[in-house]
């Protein structure tokens, strides 16, 4: 019978060690990569209603229409992991530049399919399906990996104050109602809010971007 050899086990239980060390990586990664509660965030983000809730926020329920007139819901993003903000067609400030940088998210991501997109209209009575179309046309939006949709007012106000934490604005998404936001917000496969990012700052997009990663991973 061969006797044992330490320099035999000395490289397998570096492999071993080393492996662990991976793994343990990709996980504090995950755990630095926080889950958001209402709590957790700049309070001017949060509607006053959630102010005192510190666990369990999920984003809500949702049903809009996209830019082929399809009714899009919380279903369509099941087990993805997707990327939303705020804009309206007309904008001549800080949407175009937004509206930029999801595309580089789309581009980033093209041939991941549990990464997508999803902008909502926040001046739904002007931005048709037809405008949509068009918008979406223009910035070369693809269909199955970013939605760009207008529904009712009042829920998409509540999506933006109650649900994503989007803006400081508060109101009641009523006629004379408005948001203006360039947050994008990052939600993982729970449902869950990962980050808030300034959608019009380089910088911040590629920190978006990596947080993208590590939830992938």
């Amino acid at each position: 019978m061969k006797k044992f050899k330490a320099k035999h086990f000395i490289p397998a239980f570096l492999a071993i060690g080393l492996i662990v060390m991976v793994f343990s990586s990709y996980e504090s990664n995950d755990e630095e990569l926080v889950v958001h509660n209402p709590t957790d965030i700049n309070l001017e983000l949060v509607d006053a209603s959630l102010h005192q809730i510190s666990k369990n926020h999920k984003v809500l329920d949702f049903e809009l229409l996209n830019q082929n007139g399809e009714v899009i819901t919380h279903e369509n993003y099941k087990n993805k992991i997707y990327v939303v903000d705020f804009f309206f067609t007309s904008c001549p400030t800080i949407c175009p530049l937004m509206t930029n940088n999801m595309a580089k998210i789309q581009k980033e991501f093209l041939e991941d399919d549990d990464i997508m997109l999803l902008s909502l209209s926040v001046t739904p009575e002007f931005d048709s399906i037809p405008k949509l179309k068009e918008y979406a046309n223009k910035n070369g939006v693809i269909d199955s990996k970013w939605n760009v949709t207008t529904g009712d007012k009042t829920h998409i106000y509540d999506l933006a104050r109650k649900s994503y934490f989007a803006t400081t604005d508060t109101g009641d998404g009523g006629l004379q109602d408005f948001i203006h936001t360039s947050n994008f917000v990052l939600v993982d496969k729970k449902r869950q809010i990962r980050g808030v990012y300034n959608g019009i700052d380089n910088d911040e997009i590629l920190r978006l971007i990596e947080d993208i990663k590590v939830l992938t991973n």
